[in-house]
């Protein structure tokens, strides 16, 4: 009895392992080959932390003993518009939901962790996910895609951001995306 439970335990072991090394079995056969081109996505993220409708609310101040030129310590949460363009009337192609935090004791810097979740256009109800460092006075900030939902299953990727306008006195931002991704 003992030989046949092994043997059917190894047996379940081969099959999941198996499965596991087809990927196309999970994601209804929408895997594409590993030397496909990256698709490239571009368009406008918006900030707002001031004013009435802000999309961006601070959960936790900084400490007095930070620096208020780094923010270290604060925690904002984010539901931010995306754009074709960079004017907020353009025409909207999803949301930028997630939080960033000042995680940098020498220089404005954040940790940036958040879905980007599609609402029109060829990907309508996909989601990038991003996590990564985000220095936002740097010229070009680079975040990885570290997964992804719907067309992106198994998605990998980078981000380019480039501050495309800021008010210093708000703290209101446009940023320019360009995504390259492997789906």
């Amino acid at each position: 009895m003992a030989k046949k439970a092994v043997a059917l335990l190894l047996f379940l072991v081969l099959v999941v392992a198996a499965e596991a090394h087809h990927p196309e079995a999970h994601d209804g056969g929408r895997h594409k080959d590993a030397a496909a081109a990256p698709t490239h996505l571009h368009f406008y993220f918006h900030d707002t932390v001031s004013g009435k409708s802000p999309t961006a609310v601070r959960v936790l101040d900084p400490p007095s003993s930070s620096s208020p030129m780094t923010m270290f310590g604060m925690v904002n949460v984010m539901d931010d518009p995306l754009t074709e363009g960079p004017e907020q009337e353009s025409n909207p192609v999803g949301r930028a939901q997630g939080l960033y935090m000042g995680s940098d004791q020498a220089k404005l810097g954040f940790l940036q962790a958040m879905n980007l979740v599609f609402t029109s256009g060829d990907f309508n109800g996909s989601t990038l996910a991003l996590l990564g460092r985000n220095c936002p006075l740097d010229a070009v900030r680079e975040l990885p895609v570290v997964g992804g939902t719907g067309a992106f299953r198994f998605a990998r990727g980078y981000a380019q951001l480039r501050t495309h306008w800021l008010d210093f006195r708000t703290g209101d931002a446009t940023v320019e995306y360009d995504v390259y991704v492997m789906h």
